[in-house]
């Protein structure tokens, strides 16, 4: 199994906290800030586990997710939303995806290592 974990996120010091903390856990951060780019990288190339940003552009975190599942068909590849606002969690809940998960902003370790753990043991 791939040890790789992407971050999407258009925001550099939270990738760069986030690139530290997954290698604190013992994997492979894979960063990318552009959208587009990340979604031609998952469909060539797919990580054992997305954490996806909900709100950036030109694609937000939903419509990647629903490329990522329809388009592709990659309904066993798990992605984590993590975002700072309180309306994901209900949204997420009204999917009934097993393999989406969410993290509030701020991630703590214990909360991100939970949460991998949880995905991909």
């Amino acid at each position: 199994m791939s040890r790789k974990i992407m971050i999407v996120d258009d925001d550099q010091p939270i990738l760069e906290l986030m690139e530290i903390l997954i290698r604190r856990i013992g994997y492979e951060p894979l960063s990318m800030t552009d959208v587009v780019e990340a979604l031609e990288t998952v469909k060539q190339d797919p990580p054992a586990l997305v954490l996806l940003d909900v709100m950036m552009s030109p694609v937000d975190g939903w419509q990647f997710l629903a490329k990522v599942r329809v388009e592709f068909g990659m309904r066993d590849l798990p992605v984590v939303l993590f975002t700072a606002s309180p309306l994901v969690e209900e949204r997420i809940a009204q999917m009934n995806d097993p393999r989406l998960g969410m993290l509030q902003k701020p991630v703590s370790l214990d909360e991100l290592r939970t949460t991998i753990r949880r995905f991909l043991a």
